[in-house]
């Protein structure tokens, strides 16, 4: 797709399965399990997609998947599935090297988001892309180095520490453009400085929405994941945006929809819903 002077398209990083009940907190199965059906062990299936955005001599990579330095424990745990997609290969297949790119925004430090933004080389855990600056909230550092007892499980410190000791790490502070028509929007429901990536050219709008709504079964108010740290935050962040989204017609990707990667968002009589999908 084209944005101005982007170009924006999705690739897929491979699977991972986790609790529905866990992602959609307080919606009973009976409801989410019509959309998400649920194995025999109550997971559902999860995409792990990452964005690209090329123009204005930037290669820019949004989040990075789970990578590949889960142990078997954690990786049968989460049922991590790599068969179809993985992402040094999916990246090759759009002609793209993890040299090649110059900027690597990471949405928050969470392993699913963050596993594949290192690697292990010659025995070393280094970044995977060793030409790009990574962006991180610094809220969202701070609080990756000091987790709550809740969330300390989703936080490994060999996916985001060798970024900071290879002088690659960015901290930035709040909502900011960081390129012409690219800008980052700060959240505090799902985790302490979670950032979205909006990318706009005046009259068309891309939002990539991380786990604000990580799939399209999340758009409606009450669909909000246990996960989160402060779910009323995260509550009333879709209500601030969703009104926006639906007037300005604004394209959403999906991070973690196994089914579609991207739509926009219609507002009926009972609430807001997945409107057109979007092919990226």
């Amino acid at each position: 797709m084209k944005i101005g002077a982007y170009d924006v398209f999705t690739v897929e990083t491979g699977y991972v399965s986790l609790d529905g009940g866990a992602m959609f907190g307080v919606v009973p199965k009976v409801l989410w399990s019509k959309t998400n059906p649920a194995d025999e062990l109550n997971r559902i299936v999860l995409a792990m997609r990452t964005m690209v955005i090329k123009g204005n001599d930037r290669l820019i990579l949004v989040d990075a998947g789970v990578g590949h330095k889960l142990n078997e424990k954690l990786s049968k745990i989460y049922n991590v599935d790599h068969q179809a997609h993985d992402l040094e290969k999916d990246l090759k297949a759009h002609g793209l090297s993890v040299e090649d790119f110059t900027d690597v925004i990471i949405t928050h430090l969470h392993f699913d988001h963050t596993g594949g933004a290192t690697t292990i080389r010659d025995g070393n855990v280094v970044p995977t892309f060793p030409n790009a600056k990574y962006y991180v909230q610094g809220e969202q550092w701070y609080w990756a180095n000091n987790p709550s007892e809740k969330d300390r499980a989703s936080y490994m410190p060999e996916n985001f520490i060798p970024i900071k000791e290879a002088g690659q790490l960015v901290e930035l502070e709040g909502p900011k453009e960081l390129f012409p028509g690219i800008e980052v929007l700060v959240m505090y429901g799902h985790t302490h400085g979670m950032q979205l990536v909006k990318v706009t050219d005046g009259e068309q709008t891309l939002l990539y929405c991380a786990d604000l709504m990580p799939t399209a079964s999340h758009i409606p108010l009450p669909y909000i994941m246990a996960y989160d740290n402060n779910p009323l935050i995260t509550l009333e962040e879709k209500k601030r945006l969703l009104p926006q989204i639906v007037r300005e017609n604004w394209i959403l990707v999906f991070e973690h929809d196994p089914f579609r990667a991207a739509g926009r968002v219609i507002e009926t009589d009972k609430g807001f819903r997945l409107g057109e999908e979007i092919n990226l």
